[in-house]
């Protein structure tokens, strides 16, 4: 499985969405995760992020314990969702390294960006990298009440696989898809 960080990934539209969005995948650096783990902006993103966009301080902050841990940066660290021209959407990654062929995805798209297929784009160029790496299932944790994100993971052939309480207490819906 890869450990290099691509630059950028490009996130490319189903056949039925319009041409005219086109998204890329772009991993943050160490020194912007920190930033954001610090709930700081990272420099250049003030003007580029649109409200809602950015990974919460917590979410670097995970990242950025895993890399110290020994976890690459690959599979530990966030990418932004960015328009062509530059505009930050969102996020996504990979919450950890892949652990018996299986790895768990998370994505965020910002509020006036929803419902454009920003999401499903971002989580097929997830879903790319992850089997060309090797991986052989993904899985994403959706709270039962999220039906756009529930949308998502149908779109893209993801299977209900039952529910779990997750570390903060809530119930979430694991949606899984093999390769």
């Amino acid at each position: 499985m890869t450990d290099a960080v691509p630059s950028a990934i490009a996130a490319a539209a189903p056949e039925s969405a319009s041409a005219a969005l086109q998204l890329s995948l772009r991993p943050l650096t160490l020194g912007e995760l920190a930033d954001l783990a610090a709930t700081r902006i990272p420099a250049g993103m003030a003007g580029r992020a649109q409200p809602g966009a950015l990974p919460p301080a917590f979410v670097a902050q995970r990242a950025l314990d895993r890399i110290a841990q020994g976890g690459s940066e690959f599979w530990c660290a966030t990418f932004l969702i960015v328009r062509e021209d530059g505009v930050i959407i969102g996020g996504c990654g990979f919450k950890g390294e892949p652990a018996d062929g299986r790895v768990e995805i998370a994505y965020g798209i910002a509020p006036a960006h929803r419902r454009q297929g920003a999401a499903v784009r971002a989580v097929r160029a997830m879903l790319d990298l992850a089997f060309a790496s090797g991986v052989r299932e993904v899985c994403a944790e959706v709270l039962p009440d999220n039906t756009a994100s529930i949308g998502v993971v149908r779109k893209l052939g993801f299977q209900f696989g039952g529910t779990r309480i997750d570390a903060d207490g809530d119930t979430v819906g694991m949606w899984v898809v093999c390769f």
